[in-house]
């Protein structure tokens, strides 16, 4: 666990706590129960939540957004573990879209 007042919690932090709890029992650990379950599993959760976020953000539900967008960010983490792609990856994917314009990324993607 982190200090608060040393250092904020962080995404790192969540990965670090995400991949410890994935070597635990099942039966204690929840994280290890998705992870056991396999990665379908994770990415069926991972969506039921993303959804849930829009809602609340449609309904304009402040407290509701949060609480799913935490919900969201686990379950992406726990994806990304079962995948095995470190957050890191993502972050560097998104250091290296950043450094143009949305509008010159998107168009680079074909999107």
């Amino acid at each position: 666990m982190t200090d608060r007042q040393d250092k904020p919690f962080s995404l790192s932090d969540l990965e670090a706590i995400i991949a410890r709890r994935a070597k635990e029992s099942p039966d204690v650990s929840y994280t290890a129960k998705l992870v056991a379950a396999g990665v379908g599993r994770s990415a069926k959760k991972l969506g039921e939540e993303a959804v849930e976020a829009v809602i609340a953000a449609v309904e304009n539900d402040r407290n509701g957004l949060v609480s799913e967008s935490a919900d969201v960010l686990y379950h992406l983490l726990v994806v990304l573990h079962a995948r095995d792609i470190a957050l890191q990856d993502v972050l560097n994917e998104l250091e290296r879209r950043t450094a143009q314009s949305g509008l010159a990324e998107k168009a680079s993607r074909g999107a």
